[in-house]
């Protein structure tokens, strides 16, 4: 029906069907063209031509306009909306409040959904879903609960909506009472339900009870078993979700895209995962392709990498910010360089995100600091910088550089420090051999009123093993057992490696001995201890009980052994263990 026809019948139900057509074809254009036209006659708008304009405008209006143009286009609705008298109708409220939600303009949400004179469960649902999607959490959560109060039940749109929410928190117990909130409304045997439940239950680290409600379903869908999978690569259960991949292909159930970047994220075998894609025709998808480049750059395989990339129809952030980290790990500057090129050529910008990912390569390259330097000015340039996390990183790539003086600027020029950016610069200091400033600025961090944690305590022994300050390493310890951090294995290797360095060997084997499940880099500092002070059978003792444990020896293990070997004398021992090594 043309604009001409509309004008000469100046009817409120011809427009409303006109309108009702472009919220079908999402043609939210025409539907603004319509509107004002409806104006211009003086015909008398309803609530139904009002709903099917935001219907309209929700459909399409948020992917092709940016968030300001498209506030501009609902501000000019909105006024005609109160004028007409038409918000009185919840439904049309609602579907105002939606809009504004889903442009992330939660303060008119709010304000429409204040004035509302009457509110319905769909009311609720729609700006508890929206502070949700927008990650205030908390707010959502504070909402369900006045929801609650003001007698509304819940629909299953509701708990999928908060759930999340309670998953990026970590929230298990809040989570657990909107679980059985659910199971006393009869929601929970909804499948959208129980599929965001195994979610939740499994970002918050409670496995068991998401594995009760997986295996509780009568159906499983493919989104149940992505879940699943999902969640046990999340917690470093990848022998779990291995098995349930099998148990899936055993059912029957075909795999989607989900399914591949859920088992790759379990650390699978990425050449069968990659298999699996091409099997199943994913390798033209976006989000495989890239978790798959992510995948091989953790391995080195840069060719099989490259190969993926150059595939790609269309290149995006994650993956080439992922080759060009890999390129840098490996020292490639002039493949750092051309990707970096093309990068800029599809006017493709790094996040902070990016950027962090790449100076982390670029510092593998003690090499190249003129590299480093070109990638802070692009960073400077984007006002990536003043992010914490940028800074950390270059303070961090600094320090690699061995230029402390430029890693101190970074640092004192924050405004606020954090534990980490602290962290940063003490692991420099220590890095570049300078323990007496790192000790100098633990004594500014305790006085700034910040904690020290387990990462922190770990550079502090390696300096003091530097130093071979005993008095100050003691202090740590006793610090270390107050807090509990001597529980964590990279925390009782460093007091080891300190003890032994400063010459108490004694006491070394003392809290090696206590520890009841020893990491490689454990048993590989004791051998070396061992071996340093004379004590060979000691440390050809260590190597033979690492073994027993089932604990493969590295290139480090090697060394400390011979070296015992060699101290002692045992020659004939020394060529066995060389022999042995050498297959």
């Amino acid at each position: 029906m043309n604009s001409a026809s509309l004008l000469s019948r100046g009817s409120v139900s011809h427009f409303n069907s006109a309108l009702k057509s472009c919220a079908e074809s999402e043609d939210w254009r025409r539907a603004l063209v319509l509107f004002r036209e409806l104006l211009q006659c003086g015909v008398k708008s309803n609530d139904l031509t009002f709903s099917l304009l935001l219907k309209s405008c929700a459909s399409e209006l948020l992917s092709s306009c940016s968030s300001r143009s498209s506030m501009q286009e609902v501000n000019q609705v909105h006024p005609h909306l109160l004028k007409s008298g038409v918000d009185r109708f919840v439904y049309v409220s609602t579907a105002l409040l939606d809009l504004y939600m889903k442009l992330r303009c939660r303060t008119w949400a709010r304000r429409v959904f204040d004035d509302m004179p009457m509110r319905d469960v769909i009311s609720w649902n729609a700006l508890i879903c929206g502070y949700s999607r927008s990650g205030y959490d908390y707010e959502a959560m504070e909402l369900f609960v006045r929801m609650l109060r003001e007698g509304f039940a819940p629909r299953p749109t509701t708990l999928v909506s908060l759930l999340p929410s309670c998953a990026r928190l970590e929230l298990a117990s809040q989570g657990r009472s909107v679980h059985c909130l659910g199971i006393k409304n009869g929601l929970d045997l909804d499948p959208h339900v129980r599929n965001v439940l195994i979610s939740m239950y499994g970002k918050c680290g409670e496995l068991y009870s998401a594995r009760l409600l997986f295996e509780g379903m009568d159906e499983k869908s493919i989104v149940s078993w992505n879940t699943m999978i999902s969640s046990y690569g999340q917690h470093s259960f990848y022998g779990e979700a291995l098995l349930t991949f099998k148990r899936m292909l055993e059912q029957g159930i075909d795999i989607n895209s989900v399914t591949i970047v859920s088992l790759l994220s379990a650390h699978a075998d990425v050449e069968s995962a990659h298999c699996y894609a091409l099997k199943a025709g994913f390798l033209s998808d976006g989000p495989v392709v890239t978790s798959l480049i992510c995948a091989y750059v953790k391995l080195s395989d840069m060719i099989s990498a490259k190969t993926l990339y150059e595939s790609l129809p269309e290149k995006n952030l994650v993956s080439s910010t992922a080759i060009i980290s890999g390129y840098a790990n490996k020292g490639k500057v002039d493949d750092v360089v051309k990707i970096f090129v093309e990068m800029q050529k599809l006017d493709m910008k790094l996040d902070a995100v990016a950027l962090l990912s790449i100076l982390h390569g670029v510092a593998n390259v003690s090499t190249e600091i003129g590299l480093g330097l070109a990638f802070h000015c692009y960073g400077l340039k984007l006002g990536l910088c003043p992010d914490c996390l940028v800074t950390n990183g270059l303070i961090t790539m600094y320090s690699k550089f061995n230029d402390l003086e430029s890693a101190y600027l970074l640092f004192y020029e924050m405004r606020e420090k954090p534990l980490v950016s602290w962290n940063s610069i003490l692991s420099g200091c220590i890095q570049c051999g300078a323990s007496d400033d790192a000790i100098k600025l633990f004594h500014q961090m305790r006085i700034h009123g910040q904690n020290p944690d387990s990462v922190t305590i770990a550079s502090l022994l390696s300096g003091c093993s530097q130093l071979t300050n005993l008095e100050l390493g003691r202090e740590i310890h006793c610090y270390t057992l107050r807090n509990y951090l001597h529980l964590e294995e990279f925390v009782e290797t460093a007091l080891i490696d300190m003890y032994i360095k400063c010459g108490r060997i004694q006491e070394a084997e003392r809290i090696f001995q206590a520890i009841e499940s020893c990491c490689l880099a454990t048993w590989n500092t004791m051998i070396s201890g061992f071996g340093l002070y004379g004590f060979e059978r000691k440390a050809l003792l260590c190597y033979s009980e690492m073994r027993e444990l089932g604990l493969q020896p590295d290139k480090i293990t090697f060394l400390g052994v011979l070296a015992a070997c060699t101290h002692g004398g045992l020659v004939d021992e020394g060529r066995r263990l060389s022999f042995r090594f050498s297959l």
